[in-house]
């Protein structure tokens, strides 16, 4: 079955620094008045850590209208490998991304670019990772 395999995740910067109210793990927290806010700055990142090796199935991103990125860069690699381009995504619905794809993973890496903000600073609500272990 599916289910969200996460260990760890670094992200590129909180605003003000406010990890209580902004931090990274509220994009994992299902609830939807929380998010993840971003800093200001060019090229916001988020990483992921597996477990162990994961064959990523599904990617569900929602943002905040007015804070999300017009071109999310995917890259992964395997454990003790270097992080390799996957693809790179240009969101249709300003607000969510979705994006199915087949790759054997150990860390995933989300590049956030070009912001709809004019500073550069992105919101997620809800991050969702789907897969399997193998």
């Amino acid at each position: 079955a599916e289910h969200t395999l996460v260990k760890g995740m670094s992200v590129s910067s909180v605003l003000n620094r406010d990890v209580k109210q902004f931090g990274k793990k509220h994009m994992f927290d299902a609830n939807e008045e929380t998010c993840w806010n971003s800093d200001q700055g060019a090229s916001q990142w988020v990483t992921l850590d597996f477990p162990r090796t994961v064959k990523v199935s599904r990617l569900h991103i929602q943002f905040q209208g007015g804070f999300s990125s017009r071109l999310c860069t995917l890259e992964g690699c395997r454990t003790g490998e270097e992080l390799v381009k996957i693809s790179d995504l240009y969101p249709e619905d300003i607000n969510a991304l979705q994006i199915s794809f087949e790759t054997a993973l150990d860390k995933l890496k989300i590049t956030f670019e070009n912001s709809t903000d004019f500073f550069g600073r992105i919101v997620v609500y809800h991050l969702g990772v789907l897969g399997e272990r193998l």
